[in-house]
């Protein structure tokens, strides 16, 4: 497994398990911050900025399909940020509360994606360490 990797998957995989549990531990201000970002044009507009920028970055320093499950995730979570900074960009607020409110139905699932994101960070962090010892 290339460095890169073993350093991408430590990384994510540290900030999925943190934020995640932040998150579930902080449900009802996690909500109404999600809730106002979403209806802030200017604040949707820089975080698809930042988040098409990191999406980017993972995608072209590493968008590896093949090599195990590791680094395959990886780069699917690359390419999740291109697309998610990207329609952050494109979308209205309007567009963007639909779709995490109406379609993600992100407040009555909260905790399982907040376990998705925990489960996956541990994951990626033991992979990525396991790796590095190699």
């Amino acid at each position: 497994m290339s460095p890169l990797t073993s350093f991408l998957s430590k990384l994510l995989g540290l900030y999925c398990i943190l934020v995640g549990l932040a998150l579930m531990v902080r449900k009802e201000a996690t909500l109404e911050t999600v809730n106002v970002l979403l209806h802030n044009a200017p604040l949707l507009y820089v975080l698809g900025v930042i988040t098409l920028l990191m999406g980017l970055a993972m995608v072209l320093g590493h968008n590896v399909w093949s090599g195990g499950l590791l680094p395959v995730i990886v780069t699917l979570i690359g390419w999740l940020a291109l697309i998610k900074g990207a329609l952050f960009l494109f979308l209205s607020p309007l567009q963007a509360v639909g779709l995490y409110w109406g379609r993600f139905h992100y407040q009555r699932f909260f905790y399982v994606y907040g376990a998705i994101s925990v489960v996956l960070g541990v994951y990626l962090t033991y992979g990525g360490f396991k790796s590095a010892k190699r």
